[in-house]
């Protein structure tokens, strides 16, 4: 019984963290590490308190093996730009609360459970839930960009796929000034010739910059964002110095990030309450065949 205490305990708790990192993530576009490092310090403390109270080692063990596998999955997906940092933390400190499925005696509830740890389930609940969102978001930037208005003949031919690449390049992309520029920040290919910005990005530590060879007539290379991270403070600093030392142009081509934690809130609330959607529907569609 104590156990299902401390259960909806990490769960109220988990889904409490998750809607302030929501809030952060639409409002100021990261998550804060400290609140991440609290989310997975109670995930730990806590499953350590259930496995001292049951005198069951699988608690503490599973929350550490969840989050180890969950993190090194996660930082993958990060270095292969599917999504930030911030969002890797949160996936691992999800994943260090609830490392199984949700199971309360004393509730209705009997969520569709996965052969995977839960954050895996949280994981591609949210990827899911984030189509239908993404979709919206991308309606909106086309309708306050007044994109149609400005290109009437891709209105009856936008499924062509340059076309659809045209219009998620146009409206998922902005410039903006260098002395705006923020942590976590996507950077387009930035063109330039002057060799000193290889050297300076060159010897910048905590970087997510990196310069390549441009095949573009007119520039010798280019730098952008490697990791779905984005710019580090040192990114920041450095872009705005060399800014200041007209090294570089006042203005800067960065992709808009997507507020992708909502949808990981969505995913979780989905993943306690259904499970796991993918299972849903793989069930389903046997049924029905």
């Amino acid at each position: 019984m104590i156990s299902d205490i401390i259960f909806i305990i990490q769960i109220i708790v988990t889904i409490a963290f998750c809607i302030i990192f929501s809030i952060f993530d639409i409002m100021k576009g990261f998550i804060p590490d400290k609140l991440n490092y609290s989310l997975l310090f109670f995930g730990i403390l806590s499953n350590l308190i259930l496995t001292i109270l049951t005198n069951n080692l699988k608690f503490i063990f599973f929350s550490i093996i969840s989050w180890s596998i969950t993190f090194a999955i996660t930082t993958l997906m990060w270095k292969l730009e599917i999504w930030g940092g911030g969002d890797v933390k949160l996936f691992a400190s999800i994943a260090s609360v609830i490392p199984f499925g949700i199971n309360i005696s004393f509730l209705n509830i009997s969520p569709t459970l996965s052969f995977y740890p839960f954050s895996f389930t949280v994981m591609i609940n949210s990827i899911l839930v984030s189509f239908p969102v993404l979709m919206i978001f991308l309606i909106y930037l086309i309708s306050k960009n007044g994109f149609f208005s400005k290109n009437k003949s891709l209105i009856y031919n936008f499924l062509n796929y340059k076309n659809l690449k045209f219009i998620l390049d146009s409206n998922f992309n902005k410039h903006i000034l260098i002395k705006d520029l923020n942590e976590g920040m996507m950077i387009n290919n930035y063109y330039f010739n002057n060799e000193i910005i290889c050297n300076l990005i060159d010897s910048a530590g905590d970087s997510n910059l990196e310069f390549f060879k441009s095949n573009r007539d007119g520039y010798d290379y280019y730098f952008k964002t490697i990791t779905g991270g984005g710019i580090t403070k040192n990114d920041m600093y450095l872009l705005k110095i060399m800014n200041a030392q007209e090294i570089i142009s006042d203005e800067i081509s960065i992709k808009l990030s997507y507020p992708f934690v909502p949808a990981i809130l969505g995913g979780l609330i989905l993943a306690i309450f259904y499970g796991d959607l993918s299972m849903l529907i793989l069930k389903n569609i046997i049924f029905v065949i």
